[in-house]
């Protein structure tokens, strides 16, 4: 009897060809030992009336899933990466906490067992190397014999596992982590800003990962997503986002070649764009070059020079090490403007003799000797991809450039040589790939229509045959999604079993290529070789995902799986990273909310004080003590309680602060005066128009804030309203209108102090014009819909709205101790700033 681990052979043929079948979306109709069928088979002209159909009634291609809630486009780069979400019908880059639209793909962990990520991790990384992980997207779904040039190149500690998988090592906390772990703490912070940004909880996503990405590393990377707490609804080639972002308003057809040189991974693909029909005719790439083998070649070229002059290697030198990447990094940086940048390195090292420092100059000329033989190894998949693509490059209409490191010079020029064409510079190298991945977020969404996205499979699928040998299934820039099937026989009489070893790659032997996994098809009968037939199928969804399945046509004996490889994590990893991280972020949540909330309650003691000195003698006694009681319970709660505790006292001083306002107010001779306001729990009834000192309270109270605003008729001047220590006085009549204005003023307000955007204000108009939908669902909160659908003028996104925070104007005339802004924007209103009241809001 044959061996179990015995190799099959193609039915019917010595040359291990295998008769092939195509199944294209939802057809079922199979052929066997007959012709391959492909597209060429078609008329172009007829193939291209196909795809002008498909985009006129918006069809994609593969099932379209439509999710009911907000769905973000996420670059998960190698250096840097960025988030983007559709946004009035545009893809949008959403900003981080720090203000910043990419985010550094980096991971700290401190002596103390704190995580950090983004720029506070990289800022450390000098002081920390050992435990600062970046460039992890270079390690993600490979083994550790794939990596061991890459990581001789980080500070940090790279080790195999049992599986021969690659580990991180982290001695601050004695842990090891799957580059997948990583990944995943730079997602949730993404998706945490892309939250508080859009004002609403996001858990699903589209991810892009380089073209030339193999399934092993797709694989890792939605895995990364499911650790970090998100649904990845599709993962999309980085080259393919590109040009989604490029083409999304075009109506004209184009010929586009994409060239994506990013931190880690270089990528080409050619695609046909226009009348919302992005079709990737090709691909190629290299996911071992990238930007930072040039941040290396400066680092070896720094190191080499040292260790002649002193005789100190400073790669050995974890810390050392981590200044030469950092600095070479900014040299690369500034060498794409400069012909020449100097470097400092001060303190590099010590020897018994004292410290050491670095003090060169590096030309751009040398910087492009350093890299020569790297801009040589950028020719070879542009020429791949034209080849593939069958189109010569004057067929090429535009050159889009993606990547940071396309800003380098060289390769710009090395761009336009193989071209003939100057590079289209109407995106954004950094954040064009996430904005295209917004507008496939937007698809699934169903907030964009007529898109349809054809992508291809990078890199010929196939078997291991007899003789060492890959049959090649499916080969590479075959359109997504797609499935084929091929018949195959034994290699020997007897045989009862056969192990089906999945492979990809270009090459013409197994050795050669890589394996995607292994498994084994049992109780195949016993019969001379040749007879059994066997049938291996062959499925890609619309990520680039391969499951195989085998079966025996004699017994119907079927076996499948879907590819994970032997280099990526079993489903048992996988959810105890998810708790894991579950918990970090929990933890992580608190101790935050921790921080600003004591932060906050700083600057609320801070205010009440200068508030109560300013003031002085105006405040009533009796209002005054109750003040500074509630004063030192939070001053108490700062020192030794908890944040709820903190929490409680700072909105029971508050409580007492609008009481003072209200006092202020109603005293004799201020301005407004009138009967004093109802205590927080219902709004007195009013007319709206009474004679000069009628008030009308609107009480608005929700889980976050509570307030009272008043609007209080002057007689023939207007209306003027208070709410929490500000002031607005409106010129017009009509109290609806005051109240419209009002309404407008308190979710401007909120916006600027909760939502983190740019605060709209007179000067900067377009930015309160970009956020009208933020706008409106702030409204929808503060305040019953249907009554703000009632007010006269409603359109809060119109334009900008008064401005509290542009600081105190010359004329102090209005209000105790307060200043006037005499700029009404627009609407007819001036905004009277009362002065120190700030920290007490909200």
């Amino acid at each position: 009897m044959a061996s179990s681990s015995a190799q099959i052979h193609g039915l019917g043929t010595p040359s291990f060809a295998g008769s092939a079948s195509l199944k294209k979306q939802n057809s079922h109709r199979t052929v066997f030992l007959g012709q391959r069928l492909s597209s060429s088979s078609f008329p172009r002209s007829a193939f291209l009336k196909l795809r002008s159909t498909a985009a006129r009634r918006g069809y994609n291609v593969g099932p379209l899933r439509v999710v009911n809630e907000k769905v973000v486009g996420i670059d998960l780069g190698t250096t840097n990466s960025a988030v983007a979400a559709m946004e009035g019908g545009k893809p949008t880059i959403i900003t981080n906490a720090e203000g910043q639209r990419t985010t550094p793909s980096v991971v700290a962990y401190t002596k103390t067992g704190d995580r950090l990520v983004g720029q506070i991790a990289k800022r450390q990384a000098v002081v920390n190397p050992e435990n600062t992980f970046f460039s992890v997207k270079r390690f993600i779904g490979r083994k550790m014999s794939e990596v061991d040039e890459e990581s001789k190149q980080v500070s940090y500690k790279v080790i195999r596992d049992e599986n021969g998988n690659v580990k991180l090592d982290c001695p601050a906390i004695g842990k090891q982590f799957a580059a997948e772990e990583i990944s995943a703490q730079v997602l949730r912070k993404l998706v945490d800003d892309a939250s508080k940004f859009l004002n609403d909880k996001v858990t699903k996503a589209v991810v892009t990962v380089p073209a030339y990405f193999n399934d092993s590393q797709r694989t890792a990377t939605k895995d990364a997503g499911r650790i970090a707490g998100l649904e990845v609804l599709r993962i999309i080639n980085e080259p393919t986002a590109a040009s989604l972002a490029y083409g999304f308003e075009k109506k004209n057809n184009e010929t586009i070649l994409v060239f994506d040189l990013g931190g880690g991974t270089f990528d080409v693909s050619v695609l046909e764009v226009g009348d919302g029909v992005f079709e990737v005719l090709s691909t190629s790439g290299d996911t071992h070059l990238g930007g930072d083998d040039f941040d290396k070649r400066i680092v070896d070229w720094l190191a080499g020079n040292f260790k002649r002059d002193e005789g100190i290697d400073l790669l050995k030198d974890k810390q050392a090490l981590q200044r030469l990447t950092e600095t070479a990094e900014k040299a690369k940086m500034e060498l794409s403007s400069l012909t020449q940048t100097n470097i400092s390195l001060p303190f590099i090292t010590a020897t018994a003799d004292g410290p050491k420092h670095i003090e060169t100059t590096l030309t751009r000329a040398k910087f492009e000797e350093l890299c020569s033989d790297l801009l040589d190894r950028l020719k070879t998949p542009v020429e791949n991809s034209l080849r593939d693509a069958k189109l010569n490059i004057k067929d090429i209409d535009e050159v889009i450039l993606v990547g940071g490191s396309t800003r380098i010079p060289a390769v710009q020029e090395l761009v336009k040589k193989m071209t003939g064409k100057d590079p289209n510079v109407t995106v954004n190298p950094d954040e064009v790939v996430a904005l295209g991945a917004a507008v496939q977020a937007g698809v699934l969404a169903g907030d964009v229509s007529d898109i349809v996205l054809l992508d291809v499979t990078p890199l010929s699928l196939g078997l291991e045959t007899l003789g060492g040998v890959m049959t090649k299934i499916i080969p590479r820039n075959t359109t997504l999604p797609t499935s084929k099937s091929e018949v195959f026989s034994t290699a020997a009489d007897g045989q009862t079993s056969v192990e089906i070893n999945v492979l990809q790659g270009e090459r013409e032997f197994v050795r050669d290529n890589k394996s995607l996994g292994s498994f084994r098809l049992d109780g195949i009968p016993p019969a001379p070789r040749g007879v059994p037939q066997i049938e291996v199928k062959f499925d890609i969804d619309a990520n680039g995902i391969l499951s195989v399945t085998a079966i025996d046509k004699g017994t119907g004996k079927k076996q499948d799986i879907t590819i994970t490889g032997a280099s990526t994590l079993p489903n048992d990893e996988v959810d105890r990273m998810v708790k894991e991280a579950e918990k970090f972020a929990k933890e992580d949540k608190e101790k935050r909310d921790a921080i600003d909330t004591k932060n906050q309650a700083d600057s609320v003691v801070y205010q009440t004080e200068k508030q109560l000195k300013e003031l002085g003698d105006k405040v009533p006694g009796p209002v005054k003590e109750k003040v500074e009681a509630k004063l030192g319970e939070l001053k108490d709660a700062i020192s030794g309680g908890s944040t709820q505790a903190i929490k409680d006292a700072m909105a029971a001083l508050n409580q007492e602060v609008m009481q003072l306002g209200q006092s202020l107010y109603n005293q004799p001779g201020a301005a407004g005066a009138g009967p004093a306001a109802p205590e927080s729990g219902g709004p007195t009834e009013s007319s709206g128009k009474g004679t000069d000192g009628d008030v009308i309270d609107a009480d608005f109270t929700d889980s976050k804030f509570s307030l009272i605003v008043r609007v209080v008729p002057l007689g023939n001047f207007g209306y003027e309203i208070q709410f929490r220590g500000w002031t607005l006085r409106h010129t017009t009549n009509s109290f609806t209108h005051a109240t419209t204005v009002c309404w407008r003023f308190i979710v401007y307000y909120y916006y600027y102090l909760h939502s983190g955007y740019p605060y709209p204000t007179s000067s900067a108009p377009k930015a309160a014009a970009a956020f009208p939908s933020q706008l409106i669902d702030l409204v929808a909160r503060f305040f019953d819909k249907k009554q703000a659908d009632e007010q006269e003028d409603g359109d809060l996104g119109s334009g900008p709205g008064p401005d509290p925070g542009s600081g105190p104007g010359s004329d102090s005339g209005t209000g105790s101790g307060g200043s006037e802004n005499d700029c009404d924007n627009g609407y007819g209103v001036r905004a009277v700033e009362r002065q120190g009241c700030e920290g007490c809001l909200g």
